[in-house]
């Protein structure tokens, strides 16, 4: 367990060891222990600067072999400067107090730096806007980024400013709502409808074999799978023909968290969304059979047709109920406007 855990300006961290701690090295024991906001490499940082003591010992080898019931101290260092940098880059805010920020992230957006895209992330834009808000999660000063949303997927998102908001919403992610009152809700344009108009996807993911970046679903037993349930409704069909639908818009909501879930799930039951060039490439030819002017916005659609409408959670400080939604973004709600308009054309 841990106490005395307010590091935003420093500070020191408690740790004790349960029975099941015996036999583990240090640093991976305590990178378990203290939860969303340490990494490995991060605690290790911590082990050989001698911010770590056991038992009231100093130590410096993350290798250490731990033993039960000991107790572990970590001196927080005052938060280092953001890395990476703070950017200028627009937000649209949708709250914000001194404990998280929600926000509507628009589409194109990447949510974190990475190869390829070192700069011009959602977190350089948290960093400018939150400024010296931000508290020195594990030990620097940065935005608590809880859960992610694919680069050209938009929609609502919230992000911790203080190590303990990050610790809190993380563990509510974590859970999937299992026991609390997490809820997310997206909405999809896909391509045709599926058989019933409410049903529950439940098949594991893993690394797709042609390609690392994309999931696929697999075989329970395969040692990358993790379990994944999307639960769907089917909200509106467009341009019944013959008994069947060009596109239907379907809410998803989200039992796990995986990459690409709804993306994968969607697909593999025959209905992936309209302008995924990952996981509907196949139905690419689909648009070829609407009419115009509809044609030419389906098949240019330049991302996933997937919107982020709805997040609900407790807040991580007063407990109160948060839940905030986002409206289709102008490219999605001018091509579901587009699909509507077939309807119209019959009657």
């Amino acid at each position: 367990m841990t106490d005395n855990a307010d590091s935003e300006g420093g500070g020191v961290l408690k740790v004790v060891a349960q029975a099941d701690a015996a036999g583990q090295r240090l640093d991976q024991w305590l990178t378990a222990a203290l939860g969303s906001g340490f990494s490995r490499s991060r605690v290790q940082q911590l082990v050989r600067q001698g911010a770590v003591s056991v038992g009231g010992t100093a130590v410096t080898e993350p290798k250490r072999k731990m033993q039960a019931d000991e107790a572990v101290e970590i001196a927080l260092p005052e938060p280092e400067p953001a890395e990476p940098q703070g950017e200028d880059i627009p937000l649209s805010v949708l709250y914000e107090d001194d404990q998280l920020i929600v926000i509507d992230k628009p589409a194109g957006l990447v949510v974190h730096p990475g190869a390829g895209n070192r700069t011009g992330t959602l977190v350089n834009a948290l960093i400018h806007h939150c400024g010296a808000s931000l508290s020195g999660i594990g030990g620097v000063r940065r935005p608590g980024i809880v859960h992610r949303l694919d680069k050209d997927t938009s929609g609502v998102m919230v992000a911790a400013k203080t190590d303990a908001a990050h610790r809190a919403l993380a563990a509510a992610f974590a859970d999937h709502g299992r026991e609390g009152d997490l809820e997310r809700v997206y909405a999809a344009l896909v391509w045709g409808a599926p058989a019933r108009g409410t049903g529950t996807i439940d098949a594991p993911l893993g690394r797709a074999p042609r390609d690392r970046t994309q999931r696929a679903v697999v075989n329970a037993e395969r040692e990358d799978a993790r379990r994944a349930v999307t639960h769907f409704q089917v909200e509106e069909h467009f341009g019944e023909s013959a008994g069947k639908a060009a596109a239907s818009l379907v809410a998803c909501r989200l039992e796990t968290g995986r990459t690409h879930q709804i993306r994968v799930h969607m697909a593999h039951i025959g209905h992936p969304l309209v302008g995924d060039r990952d996981y509907g490439a196949a139905f690419k030819t689909k648009a070829n059979a609407l009419p115009e002017p509809l044609r030419t916005l389906a098949g240019a659609f330049p991302r996933q047709a997937l919107h982020a409408r709805l997040l609900a959670f407790r807040h991580p400080t007063t407990g109160e109920l948060m839940r905030f939604e986002s409206p289709l973004p102008a490219d999605l709600a001018a091509l579901t406007e587009g699909f509507r308009k077939l309807d119209r054309r019959v009657n």
